[in-house]
């Protein structure tokens, strides 16, 4: 007599498993992002005018370059 026995598949699982996995490493970097640009918008607002004007900004370039949207 055959027997027929249909093992279950964890591939629902994997790709479950695969994509918290995603959209944590996507939190994690959006943080890692945000941290960056606070950073750097720190440091050039701790700088003089003088000193700005020395490295080609303006106060009003400082979010931009925080952003990474600064385009010369």
């Amino acid at each position: 007599m055959a027997v027929y026995y249909n093992t279950p598949t964890t591939y629902g699982t994997a790709a479950a498993v695969n994509r918290f996995f995603s959209q944590l490493g996507d939190i994690a970097g959006s943080i890692e992002a945000w941290n960056d640009a606070r950073v750097t918008r720190k440091a050039l607002s701790a700088l003089s005018d003088r000193e700005l004007d020395d490295i080609g900004l303006v106060r009003g370039d400082i979010e931009h370059v925080a952003l990474n949207h600064f385009i010369r």
